[in-house]
C-alpha cells in the first residue's frame, strides 16, 4: 500500500511579496490589528489574488491531488469586538486576533 505525503506551497502573497524559493511559504505581509479599535492595516491587502502554478514535482506515475487554501491577515476576535463596545479589556484567557482560512475540495 502506497503512503501518502503532503507539500504545502504558497504560490501567491499579498503585497507584491514571493514565496521563498526554499520554503515555498509566504513572508509575513506586516499586517496588523489595532486592538483599540479593532482597525486593520488598510495598507497591507490587495482585491484579489491569482496566478498560475505547476507542480515541480509532478509525477504522472503517482497519484496525486490538489487544494487551495487561502489565509486571511489577522483580524480581531469576536470577544475582542465585544470587549471593545463594552469598553472593556479583552479576555485574558483567550486570543485577541484570529486568522480565518477558507479552502476549497480537492481536485
Amino acid at each position: 500500500m502506497a503512503r501518502s505525503s503532503e507539500q504545502t506551497y504558497d504560490v501567491v502573497c499579498s503585497d507584491s511579496l514571493k514565496p521563498n524559493p526554499k520554503t515555498h511559504r509566504c513572508p509575513d505581509n506586516g499586517a496588523k490589528v489595532n486592538l483599540a479599535d479593532c482597525g486593520i492595516s488598510i495598507d497591507k491587502r490587495v482585491a484579489e489574488l491569482n496566478t498560475v502554478w505547476t507542480d515541480p514535482a509532478f509525477d504522472p506515475s503517482q497519484r496525486a491531488f490538489y487544494y487551495v487554501r487561502v489565509l486571511e491577515d489577522p483580524t480581531c476576535r469576536w470577544s475582542t469586538h465585544d470587549a471593545v463596545a463594552l469598553k472593556q479589556p479583552p479576555p485574558a484567557n483567550v486570543p485577541t486576533t484570529v486568522q480565518e482560512r477558507a479552502w476549497n475540495s480537492p481536485i
